[in-house]
């Protein structure tokens, strides 16, 4: 009888790849955790307890079938386990990186819950798809059959691509708008290198191009194309443009120059990770260097800027939230790898305005709160203390308080275009079908910001809802 590879959490603790040390990746945007080496990877999948109602999966947004890729992993058949995660998420060893784990599958698993350490996923995730690269079992799409129909859509993030990739391997001729040089949205200029490295979601892109999707960048829907022209040119579109406005800080002195949006502020970082040459970084603009930075905002962009600012070399970073760290809507290990870093949080505190020397801000005027009664969400609502007042420091302050949708229906000229209360587009969730006919909607652009797992997630089902308009059966991802 053969040896029960599973449910060894029992005899083998919990154990993540090496971490590098927080000097040495505060010196450059490489990602901080080493690989798993092929012994450890089955090690760490063999504490699986491949439990009857597996909460891993049904926390996940993709439904991602853990405990079977878990457990193919451990026997040794790791391009089985590959093509078991690809048959359900488009971009594996992007989610292994950048999905909040701990606030999903890993944060559900039933042996974490027991005591026992959770299982390692997201690393496990990212081993699997990175070996199969390195192996060659990652094909582009190549359909049996082309089809007549195809399909435009608006933006190259996670949810559009992920569309693209199903729409495609049916057969499907697909071309896709960005507005960027670069395909990839935030995951391309958002996301910094030390979390998502730019060659893993090139490679992606490159995969796409191979397989027959056509790339329309440095192209402005409204202004280098009007969305009747793309409407005309397809016979179904999904518009997929993520959320880029950021939300506003008003308050005295918020005009002053030295006070930036954090999405400006990641992508001219980006850009140079690419080697492009950026104005506003060469200027200082964007530029952390020998600088006081104070990011404002709790999530995950929050925590992108602090720890770009530490690799830029800031000579303090610290960052302002007017809740306390058990409130934070940034991921856990994202907070202790800032503090790691050398990054200092300020908890209970919201900016109340800006100091300035001239135009150049100098600092911010800084109210300290305290919790009260929770808000309609369930969440205490920060209140004001009275006399606590005071400025901290900053030559470059960075705002970080998340994104809101663009007023499409005008940049497009299409009033028929509806949308809800938030401004995102009103689309149905299963199918992303919106109120104009042929028009589909998928990630951020109607959820509200949220994460790539769920932009996968609504860009598949959109893209088998299409097929299914088509007359088609839907899509299989894997090859």
């Amino acid at each position: 009888m053969a040896k029960q590879p599973m449910l060894k959490f029992v005899q083998i603790d919990r154990d993540m790849p090496e971490k590098r040390d927080a000097n040495m990746r505060r010196e450059d945007f490489h990602e901080i955790y080493a690989e798993f080496a092929d012994a450890k990877a089955k090690e760490q999948a063999s504490r699986c307890s491949q439990c009857g109602v597996p909460y891993c999966q049904s926390h996940c947004p993709l439904q991602n079938n853990i405990p079977d890729w878990l457990r193919l992993t451990a026997e040794g058949r790791l391009q089985e386990a590959y093509e078991v995660s690809q048959a359900t998420n488009t971009f594996p060893e992007i989610c292994g990186r950048i999905c909040p784990q701990d606030r999903l599958c890993e944060g559900n698993c039933v042996i974490e819950q027991s005591g026992h350490g959770t299982v390692t996923i997201g690393s496990v995730e990212k081993y699997i798809t990175d070996t199969a690269w390195e192996k060659g079992w990652v094909k582009p799409a190549n359909p049996s059959q082309e089809r007549k129909e195809s399909v435009g859509i608006i933006g190259a993030g996670p949810g559009g691509l992920a569309a693209a990739d199903v729409l495609r391997r049916a057969g499907v001729q697909v071309t896709i708008y960005d507005r960027y040089d670069r395909a990839g949205g935030l995951m391309t200029y958002g996301i910094p290198g030390f979390k998502l490295e730019k060659d893993v979601v090139m490679r992606r892109n490159d995969q796409l191009e191979q397989g027959g999707v056509t790339f329309r960048l440095n192209c402005t829907v409204g202004e280098d194309i009007s969305f009747e022209e793309i409407r005309e040119a397809h016979d179904a579109v999904i518009i997929a443009t993520g959320v880029y406005k950021s939300r506003e800080l008003g308050g005295p002195g918020s005009g002053a120059t030295g006070i930036e949006r954090a999405i400006d502020f990641l992508t001219a970082s980006n850009r140079k990770s690419f080697g492009d040459e950026v104005e506003d970084f060469t200027n200082g603009r964007m530029n952390a260097e020998g600088k006081k930075v104070v990011v404002i905002g709790g999530g995950d962009t929050a925590m992108d800027c602090v720890r770009t600012s530490i690799r830029q070399g800031a000579t303090s970073v610290k960052c302002l939230y007017r809740r306390d760290r058990a409130n934070m809507p940034g991921s856990q290990r994202e907070v202790a790898n800032a503090e790691e870093e050398g990054v200092v949080f300020e908890w209970l505190c919201a900016p109340k305005g800006f100091v300035s020397e001239g135009d150049k801000v100098s600092g911010v005027m800084v109210q300290k709160m305290r919790l009260g009664a929770p808000d309609a969400s369930g969440r205490q609502a920060p209140e004001v203390i009275e006399g606590a007042d005071y400025v901290e420091e900053a030559d470059l302050v960075i705002k970080a308080l998340g994104f809101e949708p663009e007023d499409l229906p005008k940049l497009w000229d299409q009033p028929e275009l509806t949308v809800t209360n938030w401004g995102t587009i009103r689309a149905e969730f299963t199918t992303g079908q919106t109120y104009l006919p042929g028009v589909y909607a998928v990630g951020d652009i109607v959820r509200g910001a949220s994460l790539v797992v769920w932009a996968i997630r609504d860009g598949r089902d959109c893209a088998d809802a299409i097929l299914r308009q088509f007359g088609s059966p839907v899509a299989v991802a894997a090859e």
